[in-house]
Parts: structure tokens; C-alpha cells; sequence
């Protein structure tokens, strides 16, 4: 019989009704230990267990969606069950190739032993006690009675007190398995009595392998540039990317392309987004606007450019950290090839401030109510920021200018460039983000303080190449300035807190060292030094008791200023008058001009005053 309301089957071609068509997902959802990809540890605790006999009464599985936690808690019970009818198998295993008595009713979710209860819809104290009533009679035909909770988290608190004592000491015959993705909101004390898995997400190129043997099957032709598409847009989701080829299959109706998955999940073509990002590391804002109105009037999402952007920012950013990122299968020739020349050219200072405005700008993007506008604004701050100094670049522009502001010239600015190439008599220079359209020449990219920017070909060496002579320390003090204008900061506070100087000359220094310093500080700065000034340094641990830290120098500084600042009257007026008040700290302000300059410096336009 079938549903008035139901539509027929169509029959297929030996006239008996076709089977309902049945998603990838569920179709190839894994049957055993062996069918499972990307959980290799769980499988070999799990086939340790069985081995030495060593099963617990309780597993708990956690992980994101789609990696296999509901199909991995009724493997788990396949193997408690599994029974040939020959009767060769005994006990418990992970080795089932082939279906045994009960495993069919298993996997489909219809064994009268094995019992899977949705804690989502049954998260009261009612459903757990019917659990606790039913679990101390045997099983009628299977080898255990399995209990399969998935969703555990949402349970009561009531719920989970109910639980505990069954799940400490529960029948021999009785095993549990849960299943969450939230496992934080799980109580500890339900925790302690199971045996914990995290299942991870699935690497892409694990799931490219994946989606190739299943469209294999299915026996579809798909671009493996497709493939990977897919795996990166599931997020080591098995079942999502399941989801997204059956997709895909369904919108190309033939071979499916990457140019149709692209269309599909309304992403940009992954080329054009680097073309894009070339032209913001290059400070080109025209040619940024002309490619991001091109891909965004063929249909792409704003978010979602702005998205990718920040994608190939982050792997451009791993292959400089890890030169092997870049062999990863599950991008693209052109992707690997242009991230290792972005990661070779740009610095990583300049990679993490456009990771900072586009995490930023995307947020602003998907608030906005027009994102085309609002995306192209990130554009422009990323584009014009490409090339600027960094404020410690800018305060060392001005020191070099003599206290002066950065000069300018023909609209570039003054900027140091890296001390690797920079001789002893270069004048550092930097280009600022260029806001006219790029010269006819074809421009080429060049690493500049840090920055990337058009620049032409020169056939002459630049005088930049040359070495740099040995950097001469004067004071224990600009030794401790150096650490810190090299951004070692661990170095720097353990001049400032561990060491007493003893005796500093050039080459050659002499400490005392607190409790608190590092073994291997003595040592550590040696090579430091080395590298820091370009000539050899004796580094000595004395005897003598020495000066005292820096830190307590500026402390015990620090407690002279406040005390001369509440012995001056005027102070002591206001600490009598307002009860209560202490001085809190004392800044020393900058010496005024001479009176001879103040006639030189203008007066302030009265004007200007409207904008306070």
C-alpha cells in the first residue's frame, strides 16, 4: 500500500518501483573501524582495547560536526556484537569484514539491543530513569546491551545526577556511548567516568582522496581543483563535503568543474582574489578597485571576497613561517607558486597588518548596509597602508632627520630600509602607497622596509649592498636599547631585571646575575651580541655584587621624583586640601625652546579653532 497523498514511484527498467535515491552522506557512511579517514588514534585505542580486553563501560565522543561521532558510537556497537552463525567469533573486534547477525540492524538503527536516544528531545529525568529501569535486564539476542546518547550536552542537570551512579557501576552486560559537540557543557563528574575521544577535523587533503574514490564511484568526472574547493569549504566536515559534492554533481549535470563549484557556493575565482591581493601589497588602489567591481559584477559576495582575501593572507603568512604549507594538494599550482613569491617578498609585519584590517573589514562588511561600498573603503586602507612605516620606523625617519619630520619628495617618504641591506652612508627611503594608476612600464615587486611596491628594473648595483661596518656600543645602556630595537623583548627584560653591571667596555662585559636569570642567558647573549654588532663579544659572570638592576635604578628614580614632587608646597597644599589624594606618578616634561626660537615659531591660525 501507498499514501493517498504520496507520489509514485517510478519503475525502473525491469518494471519494478526504483529505489529511493539516497544522499552520499548516508550512502557511503562508514561500517567499520577500516571505512573511517582522519581518526587513526581512535581506531588504535579502540582495537588495543578490544585486543587486551581492556573495555570500558562508558566512551564519550567529541568533535565538530560531520566527523563522524554518531557513525563511530554504532561501529563501537557493531564490534561489542559482532557475531558470525558459525559462531567462530567469541568476543569483541575490530575486525569485521564481513556483515555478522546483527550488524545490518545496527547500522540501520533498528537493533532491539542497542539503543540511540536523542538527548535533544529527551533531556528530562524521566528519560533517564526509563535507561536506569531497562538497563538491568540482559540483552534478548546481542552479546551487549549498547545505549548510544547523542547530543549528550543537552541533557538536565537533574538528567545527568540520575545518570551517575549507572554509569560507575553499570551491569557487565551494559555500554554506553556518547556523543557531543559541546563537551565543555558537559559535567565533569559524568566526564571522569568515561573514556574521552576527541575526533579531529579531517585534513583537506585526506578529504580530496576521499570525494575522488566516491566520484569515482559514481563514476563522475571532477577537476581535482574542484576537489579541493570542496574539501577547504568544509572545514574537515566528512559529511559537509559530502553534501557539497552531491551539490556540485547535481549543478554541473556532466564533469564537475571549479568554475561551477565556484558559482555554486558563490565564491571568486581563486586567481582574480590574488591578482587582487597583488595589487594591495603593490599599493595599486585603481587596479584594486577595477578587480574587485569585475569579480563583484559577475555575482561574488563582498563578505565573501573579503574572506578568501583573508584566506590567502593566512597561508601566504604559514608558507613564510613553514616553507612546506606551500606543498599542501589541496591548493591550487598557481595559489602554492604565487604564496611562495608573496611570502619571499613581503615582511611579516605587513602580512599581519592586512590580516588586522580585513578581519576588521569584514566585520564591518556583513554590518553595513552597503557592502560593495564598505568592502571597497577596506580596500583603500589596506592599499594605502601597504607601504607606510611601521611607528617605530617613523620614529627612527625622524631621529635620522634630526628631530625633523620624514622628508617628502615628489610623494615619497623617507624610510629605513632592512639593516641587511642598507650601507653606511644610504639614505633610507620608502614609497608611500602610490594613488595614481601605475606607470606604462611594467612595474616588478620589490621588498622595501617591509612593504611591497612598484618599482622599474635597475641593471646598476645598488650601493645598499654593500656590507655594514661593526655597531659600537657606548653604555650598558644602548646595549639594552639595541635588544629592544630588535624586538627581543625576553633579552631585553633580562638586562632590566637579572643583570648587574660590573664592567662594560667595548667588547667585553662584565655581570653580576640575580637568582631569577636563565642559565643559558650568559651564553644567549653572547650570540646576540655577535649578531647585534657585528664583532665578537666576551661576555663575564663576576663575583662582585656590581650596580644595582636597571629596574631598581628607574624604581628607586622613580620614589625620588614622588618624594621631591610631596615635599614641594604646592603639592602638600593639595594633598591637605583633598584628603585621601597621593601622588601617583611624576613625568618629567619636555625642555621649552629657547627665547630666541619662540619669536620664530607662529602663532596658531584663529581659524583653526572651529574644529575643537
Amino acid at each position: 500500500m501507498t499514501d493517498a497523498g504520496a507520489p509514485p514511484v517510478p519503475p525502473d527498467s525491469a518494471g519494478a518501483p526504483a529505489k529511493p535515491y539516497r544522499v552520499l552522506a548516508r550512502k557511503y557512511r562508514p561500517s567499520s573501524f577500516a571505512d573511517l579517514i582522519g581518526q587513526e588514534a581512535v581506531v588504535r585505542t579502540v582495537s588495543n582495547a578490544f585486543e587486551t580486553g581492556r573495555i570500558p563501560q562508558a566512551w564519550i565522543l567529541t568533535g565538530v560536526r560531520g566527523v563522524g561521532k554518531t557513525t563511530t558510537a554504532r561501529i563501537l556497537a557493531r564490534a561489542l556484537n559482532y557475531e558470525l552463525p558459525d559462531g567462530s567469533v567469541k568476543g569483541p573486534t575490530i575486525h569485521m569484514p564481513v556483515l555478522g547477525t546483527h550488524c545490518q540492524a545496527i547500522m540501520e538503527s533498528r537493533h532491539m539491543d542497542v539503543l540511540e536516544m536523542d538527548a535533544a528531545s529527551h533531556t528530562g529525568v524521566d528519560d533517564v530513569r526509563q535507561i536506569n529501569d531497562s538497563v538491568r535486564y540482559a540483552p534478548a539476542s546481542a552479546r551487549y546491551k549498547v545505549y548510544i546518547i547523542d547530543e549528550v550536552h543537552m541533557l538536565s542537570t537533574a538528567a545527568f545526577n540520575a545518570f551517575l551512579k549507572t554509569l560507575e557501576e553499570p551491569p557487565e552486560h551494559a555500554k554506553f556511548v556518547f556523543a557531543t559537540t559541546e563537551i565543555r557543557k558537559v559535567p565533569v563528574t559524568v566526564l571522569s567516568r568515561c573514556q574521552r575521544f576527541d575526533l579531529r577535523r579531517v585534513e583537506a587533503d585526506i578529504l580530496m582522496k576521499h570525494l575522488a574514490g566516491i566520484a569515482a564511484k559514481e563514476g563522475v568526472t571532477i577537476e581535482p581543483e574542484a576537489l579541493g574547493i570542496i574539501a577547504r569549504a568544509a572545514e574537515g566536515s566528512v559529511r559537509d563535503s559530502l553534501s557539497l559534492l552531491d551539490q556540485a554533481i547535481a549543478h554541473s549535470a556532466g564533469e564537475v568543474r571549479a568554475d561551477d563549484v565556484r558559482q555554486m557556493l558563490g565564491l571568486a575565482d581563486r586567481t582574480r582574489v590574488i591578482d587582487l591581493f597583488h595589487h594591495l601589497a603593490s599599493g595599486d588602489i585603481a587596479a584594486a578597485f577595477k578587480e574587485f567591481r569585475e569579480q563583484y559584477d559577475v555575482g561574488a559576495d563582498p563578505v565573501v571576497v573579503l574572506s578568501d582575501l583573508a584566506e590567502f593572507v593566512n597561508f601566504v603568512t604559514r608558507v613564510k613561517v613553514v616553507p612546506a604549507t606551500a606543498d599542501n594538494v589541496a591548493f591550487s599550482e598557481t595559489e602554492r607558486l604565487r604564496a611562495r613569491d608573496f611570502a619571499t617578498k613581503l615582511s611579516m609585519r605587513v602580512l599581519s597588518r592586512m590580516w588586522q584590517m580585513l578581519l576588521k573589514g569584514i566585520a564591518e562588511t556583513q554590518g553595513a548596509t552597503r557592502p560593495a561600498a564598505a568592502a571597497e573603503m577596506v580596500l583603500v586602507r589596506i592599499a594605502y597602508a601597504a607601504d607606510l612605516p611601521t611607528p617605530d620606523e617613523a620614529i627612527r625617519m625622524i631621529d635620522q632627520n634630526g628631530g625633523g619630520a620624514p622628508i617628502i619628495t615628489s610623494g615619497v617618504a623617507s624610510r629605513p630600509a632592512p639593516a641587511s641591506s642598507m650601507s653606511a652612508g644610504a639614505s633610507p627611503v620608502m614609497t608611500s602607497a602610490p594613488m595614481q594608476a601605475p606607470r606604462t612600464q611594467g612595474p616588478t615587486l620589490a621588498a622595501v622596509g617591509g612593504g611591497m611596491r612598484p618599482q622599474a628594473m635597475s641593471s646598476q648595483p645598488s650601493p645598499a649592498s654593500q656590507e655594514q661596518p661593526a655597531l659600537r656600543l657606548a653604555s650598558f645602556q644602548e646595549l639594552v636599547a639595541l635588544a629592544g630595537k630588535n624586538r627581543d623583548l625576553i633579552t631585553k627584560s633580562a638586562l632590566e631585571m637579572d643583570v648587574r653591571l660590573v664592567r662594560f667596555e667595548e667588547g667585553r662585559l662584565e655581570i653580576a646575575l640575580e637568582r631569577t636569570a636563565q642559565r643559558s642567558l650568559v651564553s644567549d647573549l653572547g650570540r646576540k651580541l655577535e649578531d647585534w654588532t657585528g664583532r665578537r663579544w666576551t661576555v663575564i659572570v663576576s663575583n662582585e655584587p656590581g650596580q644595582a638592576t636597571l629596574r631598581e635604578q628607574n624604581l628607586r628614580a622613580k620614589s625620588e621624583r614622588e618624594a621631591a614632587a610631596e615635599a614641594d608646597p604646592r603639592v602638600q597644599e593639595i594633598l591637605a586640601r583633598f584628603p585621601g589624594t597621593k601622588v601617583v606618578e611624576v613625568r618629567r616634561l619636555a625642555p621649552e625652546p629657547p627665547e630666541s626660537d619662540a619669536s620664530a615659531v607662529e602663532p596658531p591660525d584663529e581659524s583653526d579653532n572651529d574644529d575643537f
